[in-house]
C-alpha cells in the first residue's frame, strides 16, 4: 500500500510517518514537503521517499499520488499571528493548497483522502464544548483558510464522490514540534524557555483555555482511520474535551521539571480564541478504541525530546 503524507517533514506529518513505518502499515511511504517549516531531521533514517516541493505543484503531486491508496494532507502554513501578518501567503498555502491536493487525489482516483483543519474555525462562537455542528466564526485569515479546507473536502465528496475524512485538530503538541521561530506554538515555546532558564511569555492573563492534544493520540486516530478506511465528509473534532488554562499548563510543566518557572505577561494577541474545548462524541463514535494521552505524560515526552536536542546542540 502506498501512503502519501503532505507536510511529511513537519511536526505531525513526521510523527505519523514514524508510526506508519514502525507498524509496517505501508510498503511505500511518500512525504511531500517544501521544507519551509518542516525539517529533514524529523524524518531521520525512515524508509520514506521525500519529494521536496510545494503542494501547489501539480507535477509533483502527480508523481506523489500515482498509485496511492491514501493521501493524508497535513501540509499547511500554521499560526494565527503569521496569517495576520501575511494573509495571502496563508490563503495560498492552506486553501489553494488543499484544492490542489484534492484535484490530484481526484485525477488519480485515490481511495481515501484525510485532511487537517483546525479548532480555530470556531473562533468567536462562545458555546463550549465545541460541537462540529456549531456555526463557525473564524477570527483570523488562518481560521478562514482552514474552514475552506473543510468546505472543499465536503464539496469534492458531494460533486466527485471523493472519499474524504476532515479532522479539526486542537492544539496538538509533542516531540518534533519546532520552538525556534517567531510563530511557535505555546507548548514548545514554554518548554524551550523553561529548559533555557528564560521566563515563559504569556499573552494575556493566562486564564485562556485550550484542549491540548498529544501528537501520539492524533497519529493513532489517523492510523486507525487508514486501517479501517474510515471516511465521512462531516468534519470530526480530534481532541478529548479537556479544558486547560495556560496557567494550569505552566503548573503541569513545573511538576514535570520539579521546579518553579518564571512567567511574564504581554498583551493579548489579535485573532487568538479565548477558550477552546472539543465535544468528542463524533470522534468516539467513529473511533471507539481511541485513547487520550494524559497531558503530563505528553509533556514529559516533549521535555525528554527537547532536552535531548538542547544537549546535542552544546
Amino acid at each position: 500500500m502506498k501512503i502519501v503524507v503532505t507536510g511529511g517533514a513537519g511536526f505531525i506529518g513526521s510523527n505519523l510517518l514514524h508510526e506508519l513505518a514502525v507498524l509496517g502499515e505501508a510498503h511505500d511511504l511518500v512525504a511531500v514537503d517544501d521544507l519551509s517549516t518542516g525539517s529533514l531531521d524529523n524524518l531521520g533514517d525512515l524508509p520514506v521517499r521525500l519529494l521536496v516541493g510545494s503542494v501547489l505543484d501539480r507535477e509533483l503531486l502527480d508523481e506523489a499520488m500515482a498509485g496511492a491508496a491514501v493521501v493524508v494532507h497535513l501540509g499547511a502554513l500554521g499560526s494565527v499571528p503569521r496569517s495576520i501578518a501575511d494573509p495571502l501567503r496563508s490563503h495560498h498555502a492552506n486553501a489553494t493548497g488543499t484544492l490542489t491536493v484534492l484535484e490530484a487525489a481526484r485525477r488519480h482516483a485515490v481511495p481515501q483522502t484525510i485532511l487537517a483543519s483546525s479548532s480555530s474555525v470556531y473562533g468567536a462562537n462562545p458555546v463550549l464544548p465545541r460541537r462540529e455542528t456549531l456555526r463557525p466564526m473564524p477570527m483570523s485569515p488562518y481560521a478562514v483558510s482552514k474552514l475552506a479546507t473543510e468546505a472543499y473536502a465536503n464539496a469534492y465528496a458531494s460533486c466527485y464522490g471523493l472519499s474524504v475524512l476532515p479532522f479539526r485538530f486542537f492544539n496538538v503538541f509533542g516531540p518534533r514540534q519546532a520552538a525556534d521561530h517567531a510563530y511557535a506554538a505555546v507548548v514548545p515555546r514554554f518548554v524551550s524557555a523553561a529548559l533555557a532558564g528564560r521566563p515563559l511569555e504569556i499573552f494575556g492573563d493566562g486564564l485562556q483555555t485550550r484542549d491540548f492534544t498529544y501528537v501520539g493520540s492524533v497519529t493513532a486516530v489517523i492510523v486507525d482511520a487508514i486501517r479501517r478506511r474510515v471516511c465521512t465528509p462531516d468534519t470530526v473534532n480530534l481532541a478529548f474535551g479537556e479544558r486547560i488554562s495556560l496557567l494550569d499548563l505552566v503548573a503541569e510543566l513545573e511538576a514535570v521539571l520539579g521546579r518553579r518557572l518564571e512567567t511574564v505577561h504581554g498583551p493579548p494577541r489579535a485573532g487568538d480564541v479565548r477558550d477552546s474545548q472539543a465535544d468528542c462524541a463524533r470522534l468516539r463514535e467513529l473511533f471507539p478504541a481511541v485513547r487520550r494521552h494524559p497531558l503530563r505524560a505528553g509533556l514529559e515526552a516533549t521535555v525528554d525530546w527537547m532536552s535531548g536536542r538542547v544537549l546535542a546542540a552544546r
